[in-house]
């Protein structure tokens, strides 16, 4: 029996990452996409939600449509897991049913635990820890802009999350360079810091961690930035302060390369972590961003569910 692979995290894509967001560029671009290739055929895809979603739900829904298959929604309210049911028992039992699960969720072992039990791939969603969809959204749409990737440099200013650590870890894999700015007290997981280092030293990227926004963003080709205080963190309003100096403004992305793109995983609290200006100009690519979602997760979802089908799409081309 085939060992089920999940993606957890980024880094779980291993050496095949490239090549999954290349597919991801070709499907997208491909004509023909909508009527001749439905790798989910009678496949059906459980995506269960503990938090709201906008870009996650849709973009998962209609790729699954679009590839053929069944997504089959479940809010929190929709079933036991985790109260009257243990995740690990859920797990089993939805495995008996479909044929993959995403989970979008909050503390990261739950969703080890759900894979831990489940005999059919599951994709972490977002976690607290992790957010590799958005990860591979976030390279697919660097690649678009320079196929190569080379001489890529992205800075990331805000606060150390889950979005930083798979954009840290999907860097680090495919060769880029990463310059995170935190405020002191705001630095991410040292766990992911040392994975990504080990990942790095094999690739060629440099990874710089400092607490100056402006050092960060000299001469980067992406600025990067989050909210501040992320979902569940609402009742942190002193945090704000912390991160005085950390907006991404026209006098920090002056700072930048001419040309740099604008990333934001989005929601956007404007006029806290970004201003209008740069959101909206002419280097923002966060819709880009916000598409690319959809045509990643396809990629990864036939990747994980139908392995052969993945392959065989790629050799046409």
């Amino acid at each position: 029996m085939t060992e089920v692979q999940h993606l957890l995290a980024i880094d779980d894509l291993g050496e095949d990452f490239r090549e999954i967001l290349q597919w991801a560029i070709q499907f997208k671009q491909d004509p023909d996409t909508d009527y001749d290739f439905k790798p989910l055929d009678e496949l059906s895809i459980g995506c269960i939600y503990e938090k709201p979603s906008t870009r996650t739900r849709v973009s998962f829904e209609v790729g699954i449509h679009k590839l053929g298959g069944q997504a089959l929604t479940l809010l929190k309210g929709d079933i036991q897991m985790g109260k009257s049911e243990s995740i690990a028992d859920t797990g089993a039992v939805l495995s008996r049913f479909l044929d993959g699960i995403t989970y979008r969720c909050f503390g990261h072992d739950m969703v080890t635990t759900l894979a831990e039990s489940a005999t059919v791939p599951v994709i972490n969603a977002l976690s607290d820890e992790h957010h590799p969809c958005q990860a591979a959204a976030d390279l697919m749409t660097i690649m678009e802009r320079n196929p190569t990737l080379e001489g890529e440099r992205v800075a990331w200013v805000g606060d150390g999350n889950n979005v930083l650590h798979d954009l840290m870890l999907a860097c680090a894999m495919l060769g880029v360079d990463c310059t995170w700015a935190v405020p002191k007290g705001y630095e991410p997981s040292k766990e992911v810091v040392e994975r990504a280092t080990l990942l790095a030293e094999k690739s060629g990227a440099k990874l710089v961690q400092t607490h100056d926004p402006v050092k960060a963003c000299k001469g980067a080709s992406i600025i990067y930035t989050d909210v501040f205080i992320s979902m569940g963190e609402e009742h942190l309003t002193d945090k704000m302060s912390d991160f005085d100096g950390f907006q991404v403004n026209e006098a920090l992305v002056s700072h930048a390369k001419s040309d740099y793109g604008f990333m934001h995983c989005l929601p956007a609290h404007r006029g806290e972590e970004v201003t209008d200006a740069v959101i909206d100009s002419a280097n923002s690519i966060v819709f880009d961003q916000a598409e690319n979602r959809m045509w990643a997760q396809m990629s990864i979802l036939t990747y994980l569910c139908n392995p052969a089908a993945f392959h065989a799409y790629k050799e046409l081309y």
